[in-house]
């Protein structure tokens, strides 16, 4: 059974943290302690990413439900080998998670990242980023639409929100569809980390003891607030 999958089923928005190799079983530790929700490896931060190790820092975090980031550095990751060694990759971590994210713009891997996660039973999160602005409301919404077509089970949207009217483009998209990730990134867009789950985002993204991305609050901050305005979530939780 797909724990993540069981988890977003319920409707209750989640908590995501992401992870690199520096913290190895500790950071694995550290995230159980805290009843992390998701745990995001970000492969691509690795500073060994040959899949023997890799799979050694997935297999830290057994227990808890585990999101596979390998992300190009098109889309801001940090990821320096070949699109057919990330492939490899994927198809190397794929049965050993609850669920992978690539990117739509990634066409030279994309339908093969979904079909093998398909053939595991995993949950294939198809992603979005623009780290300089929102774009108009009709390319998001076409966007979405691709990564539908595409085959996703989830649609990450990530961009830059600079003003009131960004957040409002992305919050229509979100109360436009279900099974969305949507997040407006930069200081305006901290709001849209805890109040868009209330809207249908189905996963939030935090951080443990490292630096945050744009907009981004702690863990422990992030939790507060999502107790305290999201009642599901605290029921959940306890």
């Amino acid at each position: 059974m797909n724990t993540l999958r069981a988890l977003i089923d319920t409707g209750v928005p989640l908590v995501a943290v992401s992870f690199d190799d520096r913290g190895g079983e500790r950071a694995a530790e550290e995230a159980r302690a805290a009843r992390v929700d998701v745990a995001e490896i970000r492969v691509d931060r690795f500073g060994d990413t040959g899949a023997d190790h890799v799979l050694r820092q997935v297999a830290a975090f057994r227990g808890l439900p585990a999101l596979a980031t390998i992300r190009s550095r098109a889309e801001g990751g940090f990821w320096q080998g070949s699109e057919q060694e990330r492939l490899d990759l994927f198809r190397a971590l794929t049965p050993h998670v609850d669920a992978v994210d690539v990117e739509l713009s990634s066409r030279a891997v994309l339908a093969e990242v979904l079909a093998t996660a398909r053939e595991h039973d995993v949950l294939s999160v198809v992603s979005f980023h623009d780290f300089d602005r929102t774009p108009p409301l009709d390319d998001l919404r076409a966007t979405v639409r691709d990564a539908r077509e595409a085959g996703a089970d989830l649609v990450k949207i990530s961009t830059m929100a600079r003003s009131r009217d960004d957040l409002k483009r992305l919050a229509t998209v979100l109360l436009e569809g279900d099974d969305l990730i949507v997040i407006g990134m930069g200081e305006v867009g901290t709001a849209s980390r805890i109040f868009f789950p209330a809207l249908g985002s189905k996963i939030t993204y935090t951080f443990l003891g490292a630096a945050p991305t744009s907009g981004q609050l702690d863990f422990e901050e992030t939790v507060r607030l999502m107790r305290r305005f999201h009642p599901d979530f605290g029921r959940r939780e306890g």
